[in-house]
């Protein structure tokens, strides 16, 4: 989980951004490499920083997860960085198969190897506390990220609590979270209860589906199915404990029903995980207004024990 390359994208990689940004292609424990973007934050203790360099130990980082088909120049990811560095650093990065990352898209399996890799990537910047935040399918992977990277893992190679078929992912050093936000995650694979759910599940399983996600979406589906099936996010859950989690869910999300949400805060236990129930907000990255990015930064920022 190193830097293999930094140095500027070209222009229309990732628009808009301040020199201050820098720029990574990281490598992940199975030799994929992921493009990343590091953004100082932009106020408050973080301000005292103008790059990485000045980064202090105090001042956290909150590293997005994106949902299928996104990206790091995606509107509503930068829009999410925008709003999280008003109180945070951030890093943004691209799951494998999106944007210029490299690889293909497991839709949710080896993506938890690219998330590890951009914590990492975080600590080595010189910061303590870092967040996980993931929307949609970046939601079930940092809820599995949380379960399978624990410093309880990097302490000791033996993750007794992780059933046998996870062990071994990666390497663990460094790449555990401090905290987990999950935006608009499924609880189970294989859900076909909705009309979008249905119609991604085309798109994955079907050669012409995958056609039209790699030229109609920019996203290149492994054609493999999973073998073996991946931790799925109810079980998950449980295994994130200490760290504290957020489950985050609109009431009018078309692709994931209230049951979800309800089902993961059911399968973290008692008190081990705090449940928002947002009135009127539909699906991910592009349902989550300013004021909802806000509240899950303060949340993140805030002391461990929150």
């Amino acid at each position: 989980m190193s830097s293999v390359s930094e140095g500027p994208f070209l222009s229309s990689s990732v628009p808009l951004l301040t020199p201050n940004h820098r720029y990574a292609t990281l490598l992940t424990d199975d030799g994929v490499p992921v493009e990343a973007v590091y953004e100082p934050c932009t106020a408050g203790f973080g301000a005292r920083g103008s790059g990485p360099g000045d980064a202090v130990a105090d001042t956290p980082v909150i590293v997005v997860a994106h949902g299928f088909t996104g990206s790091v120049d995606r509107p509503a990811v930068r829009r999410a960085a925008r709003v999280f560095s008003q109180r945070a650093a951030v890093i943004t990065f691209s799951f494998r198969g999106h944007g210029r990352s490299g690889g293909r898209s497991t839709v949710g399996d080896r993506e938890v190897l690219d998330l590890a890799a951009a914590v990492a990537w975080a600590r080595t910047l010189g910061h303590v506390r870092v967040v996980t935040v993931g929307f949609s399918m970046g939601g079930s992977v940092v809820l599995r990220h949380g379960a399978l990277y624990t410093e309880e893992s990097e302490a000791r190679d033996a993750s007794v609590r992780v059933p046998v078929r996870e062990r071994r992912m990666g390497e663990h050093l460094g790449a555990h979270s401090d905290a987990v936000v999950a935006v608009s995650s499924p609880a189970r694979w294989y859900y076909r209860g909705t009309a979008p759910m249905r119609r991604l599940h085309w798109v994955v399983t079907r050669p012409s589906g995958r056609f039209v996600g790699r030229y109609g979406f920019r996203t290149r589906i492994a054609t493999d199915d999973w073998d073996p099936v991946p931790l799925s996010p109810v079980e998950a859950v449980p295994l994130i404990a200490p760290a504290p989690l957020l489950l985050v869910h609109g009431d009018r999300d078309p692709y994931f029903p209230l049951d979800h949400p309800r089902m993961l805060a059911r399968a973290a236990g008692e008190g081990a995980a705090e449940l928002w129930l947002e009135r009127g907000m539909g699906h991910a990255e592009n349902a989550a207004d300013d004021a909802l990015l806000a509240r899950i930064a303060d949340w993140a920022t805030g002391p461990p024990s929150a």
